[in-house]
């Protein structure tokens, strides 16, 4: 699953990704940067969410 890295500012690949959900009940993967290890995420739609985790791109944390 690719996110925007904020301190490499470029679009990679997250590791670790885990699926959780926000106060206002959207759906957002967070995970780590594998080149920097700095925090990503990325807010997605439920039907995204749902798909990432049957595919095994992301774990259930929610």
């Amino acid at each position: 699953m690719e996110a925007r890295c904020m301190k490499c500012k470029a679009q990679k690949e997250m590791s670790d990704a885990q699926m959780t959900l926000t106060a206002r009940g959207g759906y957002m993967a967070r995970g780590k940067c594998k080149d920097c290890g700095c925090g990503m995420s990325k807010i997605m739609s439920k039907v995204d969410a749902e798909k990432a985790v049957t595919e095994g791109h992301a774990k259930k944390a929610y």
